[in-house]
């Protein structure tokens, strides 16, 4: 066999040469939407690692991205590893002391910002002690009025680069091409690299059948964040496969996403359980059409079962959980059906939807306890470890390393149980898991029964100290607008469903619940606030 190299080179070769008619539609404000061809992007992407490369950009310089969902976003997103180089998506929704840590972290020498968010770049910039260069991504052929020193105007490099710059033919698959840093909790984030070869073999199973089946007829809407572990793999996927792109851009909200999928006819959509609780809220008020969609993917954290019976049966969209973390590049495993539910019931179907999933080709899953591997009876927890070639086996430069990587695993943290048809179905983190009188309680199956409740918009179930039980699980709860609903009512609800030991010992209701960089529930602080639950009430 020939040993040719697994690069994203290839990708955009292909792209170039096979789709150059192909369209990527492109919000970069709330009045403005490009329309540009493959054709056109791949010459921009060829001026912009031209430009990249006079500013002093060689093999393994870290070019940072501070960027929104756009099409200078994507150009970067080829530009940068095609010329050996590593983009390091930066999440712009940190907070600036972890933005310092993590900029300084990765030694990014030159930093591209989207210009509306200039102001958070310049008020630490004094603390980036890499950065060299900075580039602002404008509509303008100008510079805005800035204090960064050493900065450019992207569109004014574009225009003075070389559209025939030629990529190297000899970059390895084995060397970096990318990487994202967690959200951390605690802690300062842990930066992961992403291979070549690792993005490559990624893509490539995101465009078989039973994954995510992106083709060159789909249009792809993806609302996850390409500064979020990488968008989760759409943007390298959809180039590859010629698949028409729709890049939503800067503070989009629920009815922007209805209004881009009805206007470009979008088939495929990605993004977090938040913002589809969101669509489903504009489509309960208003007629809209969202049926060009072949497929919902959400992640990020646990779906409701109403969310998804919603879209499944009202609306006749599949809703398609996906499970993957930063570590993974990251999707591991998807909730598609198999040939062999066809038969089940549609409860029983619901039931497999809202779980985690199998595990794509390619990835190799374990659960585990002190036992070693769980039975797959749907009841027994064990964390979760993965093994793969788009699995990170280290963070970069940090000793906590060893934490999570063992033994030729990455240890998730995740506590799941697997059913009898192979699904994982995850019950908690382990830091979130409740252990009350030496019984473990999973507040995601509490939260999913709360959230599937008509007046309940979102909840959160959280462990709180307790004298006699060690933990006992608090549930904290917001209300749809206009809705009411008493601490007994919520209570009584869940008692049909669980053991009276798993019941909430009381719910809080919320305006709303804190959230990370990337919607998930920030349990951490719930628990900070309300860790003396028991002494205030007492």
């Amino acid at each position: 066999m020939m040993d040719t190299q697994l690069v994203l080179n290839s990708f955009f070769k292909r792209a170039e040469s096979y789709y150059a008619q192909k369209r990527i539609i492109s919000r970069t404000s709330p009045t403005t939407i490009h329309e540009l061809t493959y054709g056109q992007w791949a010459k921009r992407t060829r001026r912009l690692a031209s430009a990249l490369t006079k500013l002093g950009m060689t093999r393994g310089t870290k070019v940072g991205s501070f960027a929104w969902n756009q099409h200078r976003h994507l150009e970067a997103y080829f530009a940068v590893p095609c010329a050996g180089a590593v983009l390091h998506m930066v999440n712009i929704r940190l907070s600036e002391e972890h933005l310092v840590y993590i900029i300084n972290h990765a030694r990014d020498e030159i930093l591209l910002i989207d210009v509306d968010l200039l102001p958070i770049i310049e008020s630490i910039h004094e603390e980036l002690t890499t950065v060299k260069q900075y580039i602002i991504m404008t509509d303008e052929d100008s510079l805005p009025e800035t204090t960064l020193p050493n900065v450019h105007c992207y569109e004014t490099l574009l225009a003075q680069a070389d559209e025939t710059f030629e990529f190297p033919e000899d970059i390895d698959e084995n060397s970096p091409a990318g990487m994202c840093y967690t959200s951390a909790t605690t802690g300062n984030p842990k930066g992961v690299v992403y291979s070549h070869r690792g993005l490559y073999l990624h893509s490539l199973m995101q465009a078989t059948a039973d994954s995510m089946a992106i083709s060159e007829r789909d249009i792809v809407l993806p609302i996850v964040p390409m500064f979020h572990a990488n968008a989760w793999g759409l943007p390298f996927t959809s180039v590859n496969v010629g698949a028409t792109l729709v890049l939503p851009g800067p503070q989009f909200t629920s009815a922007l996403i209805v209004d881009l999928i009805e206007t470009y006819s979008v088939t495929v959509t990605a993004g977090v359980p938040t913002i589809w609780l969101g669509v489903q809220q504009i489509l309960e008020k208003e007629s809209r059409d969202i049926s060009s969609l072949r497929a919902i993917y959400a992640g990020g954290s646990a779906s409701p079962k109403g969310l998804i019976q919603a879209f499944e049966k009202e609306y006749n969209v599949p809703y398609i959980v996906v499970y993957g973390m930063t570590e993974t590049t990251p999707i591991v495993t998807l909730s598609q059906y198999q040939s062999w539910m066809d038969d089940y019931s549609e409860e029983e179907r619901l039931e497999a939807r809202a779980t985690q999933g199998i595990t794509v080709t390619g990835i190799e899953s374990s659960i585990v306890n002190e036992d070693g591997e769980v039975p797959w009876d749907g009841q027994t927890m064990g964390e979760l470890r993965l093994r793969g070639p788009w699995i990170s086996n280290e963070y970069y430069e940090d000793e906590r390393t060893l934490d999570v990587y063992r033994d030729g695993w990455l240890y998730t943290g995740d506590i799941a149980v697997r059913t009898k048809d192979g699904f994982i179905k995850i019950t908690d983190r382990t830091k979130d898991l409740i252990k009350s009188g030496g019984e473990w309680i999973s507040s995601v199956d509490l939260e999913n029964a709360l959230m599937s409740h008509d007046a309940i918009f979102e909840a959160a179930v959280i462990a709180i100290p307790h004298v006699k039980w060690q933990e006992r699980p608090l549930a904290c709860v917001v209300l749809k607008e206009g809705a009411t609903l008493s601490k007994e009512e919520v209570i009584a609800y869940l008692e049909t469903q669980f053991a009276k030991w798993w019941m909430p010992d009381d719910v809080v209701f919320l305006k709303e619940i804190p959230k990370t960089s990337v919607g998930k529930f920030l349990k951490a602080k719930l628990r900070d606030e309300l860790n003396t639950f028991y002494e205030v009430k007492l």
